[in-house]
């Protein structure tokens, strides 16, 4: 690390800042002329359950992103004994879906409803009918439906209703603008246009006319911008709100708001055509970037774009490491009863490598993870429950692969339909998230689990903040012309592919053996969430 260079960028302002807005932590990343991170801060927060409604707060929110700006104005000053006083470029965003609707007055009418809730079944079943085209409960769109079906006394009122990324750069800028990839989770964008499908905004408005709203559908949304593109300044205002020690001066380019999705493809170097990443963490989804669009809608994959509008095809699952993390708690506690500490990244390491020493069917064994629902599967709710037959080869690699194993049962459902159904081809695909620390292992299941190379950059760790800063970093840098995807390629990751690793197949072999039991165990999974209240 070069102190007084960074030092010398930093007082220039020519330092480029990206803050993401993720489920539990807020993460600010700043970033040098080269694109690599120099200084960063973070600020731990949680979502509410009121009134049965998943949210967080404004004060949350404002709390929140000024005591992360602080955390990495501490750092800079750490590190580097310099104040930020200006930056080439910000950019910001969060967690996608959801919804933040405003009156005439700019005035929230109903706490921000989270991507979390599962409260509008009613309002996506009936838009996917309507439109031809899946509307998944978290969109934007199903809660602004629901609410109507509900008869809730807002709707009326509404004049605007965006994304927490949208939302937090409407604040700074003044500018009710949003990234397509964030956008295409509030409402399908058309392919051709890159802007949100007029013509199923036309069948919205029809299908509400008779409630007799003083609003058009097209009135409420933001505008929809790509990668690049101007998405206003920061306003006296919003350097305020930002940096509460008043030092932040305002005029700071920032680019188009963009949700967690988009930033972890730019992060990955995961926006070209047949290219896609995996994030394998609490939950864990695939963004597969198609050639064309699929042949008919289905409710297992969501519809969205890369930050450049490029169609996306994604894999969402509710389920994955949690409950093998439990298990690793397990044996941490069987550790600590006979006196021995252990440290958990051993731990895990030591598990997650006794893995591979088991057979590639995981001898029988079956196992599922659903903390909680699995809508790919058709579960509302969830048991985690691990089963086995008298003759299985009950032993510790065997238990260990087979809960690696069920962390992608839900998305290879998913993935097959890509894949077997459709004749996706994917050339790449990058994974990041927790079950790939373990070098080798999780990446080899995943390889095995998709029948495709899987690779793991060590930057891949940095996710959305550092995705986000790129975004902004491409938006003031990008030469004319120079798409997203070259400026990754040669700015970014300079012919970086990371560490690849292709399937065994011995392994798919194995992991196929395992789908078939786990797909025919499904009822036992149905009667253990039936029985188990």
């Amino acid at each position: 690390m070069d102190v007084s260079k960074n030092k010398t960028l930093i007082e220039s302002g020519k330092a480029v800042l990206g803050i993401e807005f993720g489920s539990t932590r807020i993460k600010a990343v700043l970033i040098d002329e080269e694109n690599k991170p120099i200084a960063s801060g973070s600020h731990e927060w949680e979502n509410q359950l009121v009134n049965g409604i998943w949210t967080y707060s404004l004060d949350a929110i404002w709390t929140g992103l000024q005591d992360c700006y602080s955390d990495l104005v501490a750092d800079v000053k750490k590190k580097y004994d310099a104040e930020i006083e200006s930056l080439a470029a910000i950019g910001f965003s969060a967690m996608m879906h959801g919804y933040m609707a405003f009156n005439k007055d700019d005035e929230l009418l109903v706490p921000f409803r989270t991507w979390r809730n599962t409260i509008t079944g009613e309002a996506s079943e009936k838009l996917f009918h309507e439109f031809n085209y899946n509307i998944p409960q978290r969109w934007s769109i199903a809660h602004l439906y629901q609410a109507i079906l509900n008869g809730e006394e807002h709707v009326k009122d509404v004049a605007f209703f965006t994304t927490l990324a949208g939302y937090i750069h409407w604040q700074l800028t003044g500018r009710k603008v949003i990234g397509v990839g964030d956008a295409a989770g509030m409402f399908p964008i058309d392919n051709e246009t890159r802007d949100f499908n007029a013509s199923m905004i036309a069948k919205f408005n029809e299908l509400v006319a008779p409630q007799g709203f003083g609003w058009k559908l097209e009135d409420l949304l933001p505008k929809v911008l790509l990668a690049g593109d101007d998405a206003g300044k920061l306003t006296e205002e919003g350097a305020k709100k930002l940096d509460v020690s008043g030092k932040l001066k305002a005029g700071i380019p920032l680019c188009p708001p963009e949700g967690d999705a988009g930033t972890g493809m730019a992060a990955t170097n995961a926006v070209a055509v047949r290219t896609g990443n995996v994030s394998a963490g609490t939950s864990i989804f695939a963004m597969i970037v198609l050639e064309k669009d699929l042949s008919k809608p289905y409710p297992e994959i969501d519809m969205v774009t890369t930050p450049s509008g490029d169609l996306v095809a994604m894999v969402h699952c509710n389920n994955c490491t949690s409950d093998l993390n439990a298990w690793v708690n397990l044996f941490r506690e069987f550790s600590e009863a006979f006196g021995v500490d252990v440290d958990m990244n051993k731990l895990f390491g030591t598990l997650y490598n006794k893995a591979l020493e088991g057979d590639k069917d995981c001898g029988g064994l079956l196992a599922y993870n659903y903390f909680s629902g699995e809508h790919i599967t058709g579960f509302e709710a969830g048991r985690p429950l691990f089963a086995r037959t008298p003759d299985s080869r009950f032993n510790l690699a065997n238990f260990m692969r087979v809960h690696l194993y069920t962390s992608l049962g839900a998305l290879k459902t998913g993935m097959n339909i890509l894949q077997k159904g459709e004749d996706v081809k994917i050339d790449r695909l990058m994974g990041h998230g927790g079950l790939f620390k373990t070098k080798g292992v999780g990446q080899s299941i995943m390889a095995a689990a998709m029948n495709s190379p899987v690779s793991v950059m060590e930057t891949a760790g940095e996710g959305g903040a550092w995705g986000i800063a790129l975004l902004a970093s491409y938006m003031v840098h990008k030469k004319d012309g120079e798409t997203l995807d070259t400026f990754l390629n040669e700015k970014v990751f300079a012919g970086e592919a990371g560490s690849e690793m292709s399937p065994d197949p011995a392994d798919v072999e194995g992991f196929e053996e395992f789908f078939r039991r786990y797909t025919a165990g499904l009822p036992i999974e149905r009667a253990a969430v039936d029985s188990l209240n």
